[in-house]
């Protein structure tokens, strides 16, 4: 028998022949539709990220948040905005059909639809190409959503009269210590505070602040009584103890702040009027 002669080859029918295995293509037949994930477009996703995060940070250290005096519900002239990126929900709550009876309207409804129309685009839209003019429905409603933030966001701001607004600026406050262990801090809080503030910095437009008042006890007693410029006359009720101590406080407040030191010497005073009186 020579050698290689008399062999065959004989297939088993019991043998299955398994899936063919699918090997995905390679990115050389996509050239510039594709890339791979890792680290390609992932890099590029870091860079983007990376210089849009400095540039935030320029500008917050460049322009620091115009922070405004702490909300005090006694305060009745100060009406707070919401930040800027939320200027545009507080305009939509101005017109008609969005506030009062039909506040849902505006505040769950209209939101709903504007942002669920955005998550559906992608849906609605399956085309697989990324120029804008083979994507009309995203690109729609992706400008309408743009176009009235912007629009709103104006409308906001253009109605805040902004100059009178920077009175409430924490950089233009007064910094004074109040003694809430005085005897007559309840007294200007049952009398005073509604219109003056906690920390008798006064409302813009509204009533002045008390520090820094060119007055003494017996000047500040009669205005509480008899009022003065806008003021009306009465607005005090109280007896005439509790108008002493009112008057001892707004004094001691303006000396120096401190709330023991401000106590003697509202005392101090009161007892130099006796004297003198005497």
């Amino acid at each position: 028998m020579q050698k290689g002669k008399g062999m065959k080859f004989v297939g088993d029918s019991r043998i299955k022949v398994g899936p063919k295995q699918t090997i995905p293509k390679d990115y050389s037949e996509y050239p510039g539709r594709t890339e791979p994930f890792w680290p390609n477009f992932l890099l590029k996703e870091w860079l983007v990220g990376a210089v849009f995060l400095i540039g935030f940070l320029c500008l917050v250290a460049a322009h620091p948040s115009p922070l405004e005096i702490k909300a005090d519900p006694n305060t009745s002239g100060y009406i707070p905005l919401p930040d800027w990126y939320f200027l545009f929900l507080y305009e939509l709550l101005k017109y008609e059909y969005a506030a009062a009876e039909y506040v849902v309207i505006g505040t769950i409804g209209i939101p709903g639809l504007a942002f669920g129309a955005l998550l559906l685009a992608p849906f609605l839209d399956t085309k697989p190409g990324r120029r804008p003019t083979q994507r009309p429905i995203a690109v729609i409603l992706m400008l309408l959503a743009v176009t009235s933030v912007i629009w709103l966001t104006y409308e906001s701001a253009s109605a805040v009269n902004w100059e009178e607004r920077a009175e409430y600026s924490v950089a233009n406050m007064t910094e004074v210590e109040v003694d809430t262990d005085h005897a007559g801090y309840e007294v200007y809080a049952n009398n005073c505070m509604s219109c003056h503030g906690d920390s008798l910095q006064g409302v813009p437009g509204m009533a002045p602040e008390l520090i820094g008042l060119p007055y003494d006890a017996e000047a500040i007693k009669d205005i509480a009584q008899n009022g003065i410029g806008e003021m009306p006359a009465d607005m005090f009720s109280g007896t005439d103890e509790e108008l002493n101590q009112l008057a001892e406080f707004i004094v001691a407040t303006n000396s120096d702040g401190e709330g023991s030191e401000g106590e003697s010497s509202g005392s101090e005073s009161s007892n130099e009027g006796e004297d003198s009186s005497e």
